[in-house]
Parts: C-alpha cells; structure tokens; sequence
C-alpha cells in the first residue's frame, strides 16, 4: 500500500540528515505525510527513551516490515493505524498526558528522524520548551497570546 507523501517524507529526512533542507519543510512535510503507526494492545506502538514517549510511525509499509521483524508479534501480521502526521502530533501527542513526540522509520538505519515535543511540532500547550503565557522571554517580548499580542 503506497502511502501519499511517505516518499516525500523519507526523501526530505534523508536530504536533512545529509545537512541539507530546511527544517521548517521536514516539519511540514511529516504533518502532510499519512504514516504507518503499529497497534498493540488496543492503543498504538511507543517507547519511552529520554523521559519522553515516542509514537512510531513508519513512512511506508516497508519501513514498518523492517521494524515488524525485530517487534513483531512472531508469527503474525503487524495491526497498523493509517494516519496522518498532523493528527499525531496535534491531537494525539496531547492526550497522552505526558512529555510525548514522533519517531518516523526507526528501523531504518541512517533513515530515522524523531520530532520532539517542542514548539513548532506539538502544540505549545504540551511543548517541553514552552514558556507559561504572560512571561517573558531574555529579550522581554511577551508570550501572551490573545488579541492585541503578538507571538
């Protein structure tokens, strides 16, 4: 199953793993990408590294299958969740209650890139590097959102 924009996805972590791309056009290019996400047990596949928990995606079904036969439930087929980067990062990361981002391709040697839970991947309400509204940063701009603030 060809996923839209997978292709893209891994060609832009590539050419950044390289030094090269912009790193705003990776970001935008995972939110526009349908991944590949492992089920197990009623919810999808993670891990927890760096005291943060890491839902993984897989930019198509061969990446998965290379992640399937080191994780994989042995003699059976690997359950996945097609879904698209955006939702994952924005609606899902938020709900799971803690420091969480998105691994893509981990088992892709030299073809892995992780998104952390920082401003400009996840929403600022659940960022790790967020700033509490209304304080100020060492430039003393305020962070304030709201009418007549500016971000």
């Amino acid at each position: 199953m060809h996923q839209p924009g997978a292709t893209a996805l891994a060609e832009r972590i590539a050419e950044r793993r390289r030094g090269g791309d912009d790193p705003r056009a990776l970001v935008g290019e995972m939110r526009r990408s349908v991944l590949l996400v492992p089920v197990a047990d009623g919810g999808l596949w993670s891990v927890r590294a760096g005291g943060v928990r890491w839902i993984c995606g897989f930019t198509d079904e061969t990446a998965l299958a290379r992640f399937a036969l080191r994780h994989g439930p042995g003699d059976r087929a690997m359950d996945y969740a097609a879904l698209l980067g955006a939702r994952i990062v924005d609606e899902i990361v938020p709900s799971l209650g803690e420091p969480a981002g998105l691994a893509v391709d981990i088992a892709t040697e030299d073809g892995s890139m992780f998104f952390p839970p920082v401003v400009g991947i996840v929403p600022d309400t659940v960022a790790v590097d967020a700033r509490p509204a209304g304080t100020r940063p060492a430039d003393g701009r305020s962070t304030a959102e709201g009418p007549g603030h500016e971000r």
